[in-house]
């Protein structure tokens, strides 16, 4: 699914800023895409912390193929065992079992997402163990496609800024801050083409 939203982003990003205006018109016809169900996004972003894409997707296909109905409670009456030999560390063994209590018990609050804002939601999420703020955006633009999410911690977007603004010099995160306030309020577009400049091969979460 493409956000709605996204050929308006477009136009508006492309009338403020030649960066924006050659990147949209150079990768034309691709628009981010949200999969997934949020729980079963939300593991898989887990399942791939501190660890290379290639690993990461060997793992997840282990956890696919012992897990075929992925939900809260298949997680919880798992045995610890079984989730490592799926590849898990014992960390994210733990963080699985953590996020799949926050779902069961009602602690994340899927039906009250789209009335919270932004800071609201990535503190729900933040709430549960190994999820920062960084995976948090990710989720918020990728799975829940909200348009004005700036993750300044992420290093692909410090590259772009950088090479587009900085003269290659890495921003600091209040020149950062700063420069994302000219693509308000569409600045995960902006970020997913900055993305795109780095890497033509648009990430699916």
């Amino acid at each position: 699914m493409t956000p709605d939203f996204w050929p308006q982003a477009v136009a508006e990003l492309s009338r403020r800023d030649p960066v924006m205006a050659e990147l949209t018109r150079r990768y034309h016809g691709v628009a981010l895409v949200s999969r997934g169900e949020p729980f079963v996004t939300l593991v898989r972003s887990i399942v791939g912390q501190q660890i290379s894409v290639k690993a990461a997707d060997s793992v997840w296909r282990k956890i696919q193929a012992a897990f075929p109905e992925l939900t809260p409670d298949r997680i919880l009456n798992a045995e610890a065992p079984d989730l490592r030999a799926c590849g898990l560390s014992a960390r994210k063994t733990e963080y699985l079992g953590d996020l799949a209590r926050h779902f069961q018990e009602n602690r994340i609050h899927i039906e009250q997402w789209s009335t919270m804002s932004d800071a609201e939601l990535i503190a729900e999420l933040t709430s549960v163990r190994g999820i920062g703020v960084w995976t948090a955006e990710m989720f918020l633009i990728f799975n829940q496609l909200r348009p004005d999410v700036w993750p300044v911690d992420d290093i692909g977007l410090q590259k772009a800024v950088a090479r587009f603004f900085f003269q290659g010099e890495r921003p600091s995160r209040q020149h950062l801050h700063a420069c994302g306030e000219r693509w308000r309020p569409w600045r995960s577009v902006a970020t997913w083409y900055l993305w795109r400049s780095l890497d033509p091969l648009p990430v699916e979460y």
